[in-house]
């Protein structure tokens, strides 16, 4: 198990969501609402999961399970800041 702090990759930030969210919802950054569901805006599951995989690869301990009950750019920045050190 892997414990040392340094070599986990912090979550993403707002900005940096944002602007992965953008392409895949085909918005500009800055556009990205915070409270509407990604879903309906068109983000689809293979979206999310190709995500959730680029997070664990990356070590950040993401929960697809978590992402996926709140799928808000809101609510997906509120588990990252739970998942931060």
């Amino acid at each position: 198990m892997d414990t040392d702090p340094a070599s986990k990759t912090q979550p993403p930030g707002e900005q940096e969501l944002r602007e992965l969210l953008a392409p895949l919802l085909d918005t500009r950054p800055e556009d990205v609402p915070g409270d509407a569901n990604l879903i309906l805006l068109g983000l689809t599951s293979i979206d999310m999961m190709r995500l959730v995989g680029r997070w664990r690869r990356a070590k950040v301990p993401v929960v697809f399970e978590e992402l996926a009950s709140d799928p808000t750019l809101n609510g997906w920045l509120a588990h990252f800041d739970g998942l931060r050190t």
